[in-house]
């Protein structure tokens, strides 16, 4: 029995996935394009501790190609990811590209004129991203995985 459950938790992963990222795009990345009013206070305060302690220079003091990033999000993923969480959950759907703009920045940005961001420091803010390419990339390989074990059951059986 253990794994249809390894197998079941397997397939809840990446909605969980998407839903936190719904949650953390509206209450913290918008901060940095939207209004500071529409935020209570206990949110723009963790915002800044976020940035301040994980060294997110993204949101802390966001490049000019980041403001536009952030509108896509807000135009796109903030009406696509309720949409694929029930996707998912009724068949399967993964992204992950939006996170290369991200960790190229945190990766191969020359902050020296900005800050003096030592290795650590920008590694900090690509481990809180990481969750969000990593989990659909596993999703990614599961789904490949199901459609390959799919498609060998029809092929001994035939289909259905």
């Amino acid at each position: 029995t253990g794994a249809p459950e390894q197998c079941h938790c397997m397939e809840w992963l990446p909605g969980l996935c998407f839903l936190s990222h719904i949650s953390i795009t509206l209450f913290m990345d918008l901060q940095a394009v939207l209004p500071c009013e529409l935020y209570p206070v206990e949110f723009r305060n963790l915002l800044k501790w976020y940035a301040k302690e994980f060294k997110d220079t993204l949101l802390q003091e966001p490049p000019a190609w980041f403001k536009p990033y952030l509108f896509c999000k807000l135009g796109f993923q903030v009406p696509f990811f309720p949409i694929a969480t029930y996707a998912f959950l009724k068949g399967s759907f993964h992204t992950m590209m939006t996170l290369i703009p991200l960790f190229s920045t945190f990766l191969f940005e020359d902050f020296s004129k900005a800050s003096d961001l030592r290795l650590h420091e920008r590694l900090t803010p690509v481990s809180v991203y990481a969750p969000y390419l990593l989990i659909p990339f596993i999703l990614l390989i599961f789904m490949l995985q199901r459609d390959k074990k799919k498609k060998m059951r029809e092929t001994t059986t035939g289909p259905g």
